[in-house]
């Protein structure tokens, strides 16, 4: 079972298990997508432990605790005990460069509309390479389509 379908509890011979079987280029893609903006073999100024940390992270923030328990799993396989405290939304961060990629984050996840160019600006400020800045954007907007996708399957398989 991919891990989407595992934890909107997607039941085996249910009718959403037999469509979401008809999507499932859709959701071997979600899975790939997973693992590039995760665990990419080269993963820039934004480590493994970093990016899960932040996953973790924007979990919580959109009270997903399922989604939130998988992405703990990652930040232990990464052994970082600094970027593990993290995934808790409530841990305050004294490096700037950390701090920095925290905030915009979390503003990714909580209104995205109000990322600004200068909000960019301070990334690079602190010195958050272009690319990274990319890297974070497209943890963001994977971790958040993760979420919704799960909420809505699980809202739909609950449905008799």
């Amino acid at each position: 079972m991919r891990l989407i379908e595992s934890l909107a509890s997607v039941r085996p011979g249910s009718a959403l298990a037999e469509a979401m079987e008809k999507r499932a280029e859709i959701l071997r893609l979600s899975e790939a997508a997973h693992d590039a903006v995760l665990l990419p073999r080269e993963p820039g100024g934004l480590s493994h432990g970093l990016r899960a940390a932040l996953a973790a992270r924007m979990a919580r923030l959109n009270r997903s605790p399922a989604l939130a328990s998988h992405y703990d799993t990652l930040v232990a396989r990464a052994d970082d005990p600094t970027t593990a405290l993290l995934a808790d939304p409530g841990t305050n961060v004294t490096d700037r460069r950390i701090a920095e990629i925290v905030r915009h984050a979390d503003r990714l996840t909580l209104a995205p509309r109000e990322a600004t160019r200068a909000h960019v600006d301070g990334l690079r400020e602190v010195g958050v390479t272009d690319a990274d800045i990319v890297r974070l954007s497209e943890l963001a907007a994977f971790v958040n389509y993760q979420v919704r996708v799960i909420a809505g399957m699980t809202l739909i398989g609950g449905m008799r």
